[in-house]
């Protein structure tokens, strides 16, 4: 989503530079280079904190008032797996964001295991700052590692109840994983009634190339309606689904009830499919 807001370099993203002597005369490292990353920059306005990756596209929001609320309606419907599953075991989230997704999750499911990974460390940093991630306990890992080595690793298959997958870069142009590969992965971390939410941009062409990857990958893939300035969230199960809408609107007057969700939009967007 394109917002325009004045950014402000986090603080968590400043580092002293090195001194000049002293890293002239130090010998080049052998080990592997790592990754650049865009700056981790703010905004705020209206009560609202925003993510930057040091350009006008938001890439998370929180309300300071309200830091376990979902403030952005496509993050919202980043949780319409709850439709499918009202007890998961296991939550994983690609792409930390502002942890809104995250800290819902650990918040809304106390019996659930809560994992995010994320490869950049600033980001990590400003969700602990200023975007009230909670501290790492049984229940909750924040990982700092590459989201395609963590769903590669043969440990996860069949292991995740709810899989949300939201990976943009500064660009914000569409996700930075989007290989059937990847998603063949994503499908065979599912247990067997795993559902996976991922974020598109439905303006560019990525879109198409993702639907694509996604239904060589899965038995089916459903999208819900675009939201802002062009997010999709696209649904996708391990196994093909036949709707009950009775009982789909049914549990998501409950999740409205239990958490202020517009889930009922969210049966309304899946039934636009059939």
């Amino acid at each position: 989503m394109l917002i325009r807001r004045k950014s402000i370099e986090a603080q968590a993203n400043t580092k002293a530079g090195p001194g000049p002597d002293k890293e002239k005369s130090k010998p080049k490292s052998a080990a592997p280079r790592k990754p650049k990353f865009a700056p981790v920059t703010l905004s705020e306005q209206d009560g609202i904190r925003y993510l930057h990756f040091g350009t006008e596209w938001v890439q998370g929001a929180m309300r300071i008032r309200k830091p376990d609320a979902i403030e952005l309606e496509y993050a919202q419907q980043m949780m319409s797996w709850m439709l499918f599953n009202d007890a998961p075991e296991n939550i994983v989230q690609l792409g930390l964001g502002t942890a809104a997704l995250t800290k819902f999750s650990y918040r809304q499911f106390p019996e659930a295991r809560v994992t995010a990974v994320e490869l950049n460390p600033s980001v990590i940093a400003i969700c602990n700052s200023m975007f009230k991630l909670p501290s790492e306990d049984d229940r909750l890992s924040i990982l700092e590692m590459d989201a395609n080595d963590f769903i590669n690793d043969p440990q996860r298959a069949g292991t995740i109840d709810a899989l949300q997958v939201d990976l943009y870069d500064a660009t914000a142009r569409g996700p930075v994983l989007d290989t059937p590969e990847f998603y063949v992965a994503c499908r065979d971390s599912l247990s067997d009634n795993g559902v996976m939410t991922v974020n598109l941009f439905g303006d560019h062409p990525s879109y198409a190339k993702n639907l694509k990857a996604m239904r060589y990958a899965f038995d089916q893939v459903l999208s819900l309606p675009e939201v802002h300035d062009g997010n999709v969230v696209a649904l996708a199960f391990k196994k093909k689904i036949v709707p009950d809408f009775t009982a789909l609107y049914e549990r998501a007057a409950a999740i409205t009830a239990a958490t202020k969700l517009p889930a009922k939009s969210w049966v309304n967007g899946i039934k636009s499919n059939f």
